[in-house]
């Protein structure tokens, strides 16, 4: 039996995270190489009322509450290397819940690190920190009771001394290991991991010591983890963050791009009907600073697994495309008899957009396609615009000389999807559209191109009319009204 036990010396683990650490991230951390995994933090007295059921259908075992909420569910895949943690101030309720779950994990971990208030209410998480007694009652009755190993994560103290003569209290419980965040209860994640506490525990006691602490400080990369396991003197090392942003700096060959890492991690959330609100929440948290993108928009506004995936799969079909075609986003693609390429219709700056953008005020790509057609004597463009329900996305085909045209990517609005468009024709006929710096090609007007009027009295009304309506797009894409489309190139 201890033979099979699970070993916390020389590992890599994904950290407990709540919200982040359910079955899709924990598989797929593995996928990558980490060694063992933590489920995020579930409450003793919610674990208590549940009911272990095995799911034949999605082939995992599901711990279900009254309410039919499944609060954990786990799979074959991960039962040798999952660690169940949990939240809890009660030695009974603790021992509890550890036994409800331990035929289908293989550790239980104490939660006595977490600052957030839904953890130290009821004198859970960090609160376990000032009250030591309580942390030994809670560790002994576990390890006296289950006959998986137990383990406690807890922050430093105020001092080296208390940090030490605490975690040695620990030891003597008996437990398998202890997880160390090297930051004091109210630090957070912009102060300075303390590595030298970690190191100085690590010396201090016989059991294996896991650091935590370091994704922002030191790991950036698969080689940071044993930068920072050797920095901190540890056994082993806990990645929160580092991982949440980008599971695969498990992987050697990671961090992989963040697109394909999302692939994956939508794979498993459908595969074992991860809530979709769950799902949403740990995308958005791989896109980081690009949450507020057009993508990230989407991906918020999403109401099932379904549509998560919908949103995603444009995004990345867009970047494959791009990839495939040299880097160019211009790559032709037959869709029937409809001529597309991955393009988007960019505003400039004068309208009160922060980026810049390709296209001046006063001049648009369906004002030169138009001048084109008379030019050739073609009929002039027909444009059809459908809106996709699930997003109000918009989506335009220009038939020209008998033949049409679109773009692939979805525009915030009507017009904006008719310029990008006549951009897809405008191209495919090798007809300058008008972008800033383009040389003239004669078809608009120098005076148009400058945005200059020649007193006459119809074409300046026009030109107002234009003008003011191009001011109101631009205002309705600055204040963000208009959802946007799933390809993730960012509009603002």
């Amino acid at each position: 039996m201890a033979a099979n036990r699970l070993s916390f010396r020389n590992i890599t683990a994904l950290a407990p995270m709540v919200r982040v650490g359910t079955l899709p991230m924990r598989l797929l951390a593995l996928d990558y190489g980490a060694d063992v995994v933590y489920c995020e933090e579930l409450i003793d007295i919610k674990m208590a009322q549940c009911q272990r059921v095995v799911n034949e259908v999605l082939e995992t075992v599901d711990f279900v509450a009254p309410d039919d909420r499944v609060m954990f569910r786990t799979c074959e895949r991960e039962k040798d290397r999952v660690v169940f943690q949990m939240g809890t101030a009660d030695p009974d309720r603790a021992l509890t819940v550890a036994r409800l779950v331990e035929k289908d994990v293989a550790a239980v971990d104490v939660n006595m690190g977490c600052p957030k208030e839904y953890s130290t209410k009821g004198g859970m998480g960090a609160a376990l920190l000032s009250d030591p007694d309580k942390i030994e009652a809670i560790l002994k009755k576990l390890v006296t009771g289950v006959s998986i190993p137990v383990t406690c994560k807890i922050r430093i103290l105020p001092s080296l001394e208390e940090t030490i003569s605490l975690v040695q209290r620990i030891e003597n419980t008996g437990v398998a290991a202890v997880a160390v965040h090297g930051r004091l209860k109210d630090e957070r994640p912009r102060h300075p991991v303390h590595c030298d506490y970690i190191r100085a525990v690590a010396r201090a006691v016989s059991i294996p010591v896991i650091a935590n602490g370091g994704s922002l400080d030191l790991v950036k990369t698969n080689a940071d983890i044993e930068v920072f396991r050797k920095a901190a003197g540890a056994s082993s090392v806990m990645l929160a963050r580092a991982a949440m942003w980008n599971v695969s700096v498990f992987s050697s060959r990671g961090p992989l791009p963040v697109e394909s890492v999302m692939e994956e991690y939508l794979k498993y959330a459908i595969r074992y009907d991860n809530h979709a609100f769950n799902t949403k929440y740990c995308l958005c948290q791989m896109l980081r600073d690009k949450v507020e993108s057009p993508l990230g928009k989407q991906l918020q506004a999403a109401q099932t697994n379904t549509e998560i995936r919908s949103v995603t799969q444009e995004r990345l079909q867009a970047r494959r495309d791009a990839l495939q075609s040299g880097g160019q986003e211009e790559q032709l693609v037959m869709d029937g008899d409809v001529t597309t390429m991955a393009v988007k219709f960019e505003r400039s700056v004068i309208f009160k957009i922060i980026n810049w953008r390709e296209y001046p005020p006063h001049i648009t790509p369906k004002m030169f396609l138009l001048e084109w057609s008379r030019k050739e004597k073609v009929e002039q463009p027909l444009y059809q615009t459908v809106q996709r329900a699930q997003d109000r996305g918009f989506q335009s085909i220009v038939t020209v000389a008998k033949k049409q045209y679109r773009s692939s990517l979805w525009e915030k609005s009507k017009k904006f999807a008719e310029q990008a468009a006549a951009i897809v024709c405008l191209r495919v006929l090798g007809v300058p559209e008008g972008r800033i710096g383009e040389e003239d090609s004669g078809l608009v007007c120098k005076r148009k191109r400058e945005g200059k009027t020649n007193g006459a009295v119809e074409e300046e009304g026009s030109k107002k009319r234009h003008v003011i309506d191009l001011q109101r797009e631009a205002e309705s894409a600055a204040k963000g009204d208009q959802t946007v489309n799933a390809s993730g190139y960012s509009n603002s």
